[in-house]
């Protein structure tokens, strides 16, 4: 649960570096709930197709993150802010 969710933040930060492709499998597991066999349909290909995928998606955000390190700043800009105002704002900031 704990790597989904940092799949799904690191997602929303680097996102928009991934194909248009890679974003639909992403949504369409992540955020749809979609199983393998159930996108493997809706998109006409194997299931090991959707499998490589994945983890070829989850290889390149972790690799954006190891390289740009925005979501570990973030969290530590975070740590340091007591103002939950200001902390939203500056995520704001790091998300668009």
């Amino acid at each position: 649960m704990k790597e989904r969710l940092y799949l799904i933040n690191l997602y929303d930060l680097y996102g928009n570096l991934l194909t248009s492709k890679q974003q639909t499998y992403f949504e369409e597991y992540y955020f749809n709930n979609l199983s393998l066999s159930e996108m493997s349909e809706l998109y006409d290909v194997s299931r090991s197709a959707v499998s490589k995928a994945l983890k070829e998606i989850e290889t390149k955000l972790n690799n954006y993150e190891d390289k740009l390190k925005i979501y570990n700043k973030l969290n530590k800009v975070n740590k340091l802010i007591k103002d939950d105002k200001l902390k939203n704002k500056i995520d704001d900031i790091f998300k668009d």
